[in-house]
């Protein structure tokens, strides 16, 4: 039983959802708008100023897939309304984080520069405080986006175990681990 899937969707005021006969999810909003083709099994409905996300079966596959769809018409509904937001550090001696436009640049300790295109429906900010370590902040309304942008952002240079250096969402906890020990005798 997906007891996501059963919860229904609140839209909140200045949102609106079409929901057509082929199956696609339409979410409009202050800040955009999304789409998403649902699996045709799915019903979803609009109702009283909510949405309803119905399975025709119990089969494992209908189950899993009622949760899904759920939970990404409510992540749309989040991202027109709200907006998503992620925030990188750069964390390590002379890295740094600049941008022109949607091209982000970085220097992570190699011997070359990083440049990176963001697309378009991501907004992207850096800074960089006196004293403390390169931020980078990137906003959008598609969740799935922001996240995969972050994620490819983060693997140009992952969070080392023994120094801790590396690009981390801020808040993050690092493992760390304990350095070599001193020779036996």
């Amino acid at each position: 039983m997906s007891r996501i899937g059963k919860k229904p969707i609140n839209i909140p005021g200045g949102v609106t959802v079409d929901v057509t006969a082929h199956g696609t999810v339409t979410v409009k909003g202050p800040k955009g708008t999304l789409t998403q083709d649902v699996n045709p099994d799915i019903q979803v409905k609009v109702e009283n100023n909510e949405v309803v996300v119905a399975r025709p079966t119990d089969s494992k596959r209908h189950k899993s897939i009622h949760g899904l769809y759920r939970s990404l018409i409510n992540n749309m509904v989040i991202g027109v309304s709200e907006g998503y937001k992620k925030d990188l550090e750069l964390v390590g001696v002379g890295y740094k984080a600049s941008n022109q436009g949607q091209i982000l640049e970085l220097n992570l300790g190699y011997s070359h520069g990083i440049y990176f295109l963001l697309p378009e429906e991501v907004s992207l900010k850096t800074e960089t405080p006196k004293g403390k370590n390169p931020i980078i902040t990137l906003e959008s309304i598609d969740k799935e986006l922001i996240g995969q942008v972050a994620a490819k952002i983060r693997s140009l240079r992952k969070v080392e175990p023994y120094k801790g250096k590396g690009v981390r969402f801020i808040g993050e906890q690092v493992r760390r681990k304990a350095g070599k020990t001193a020779g036996k005798k």
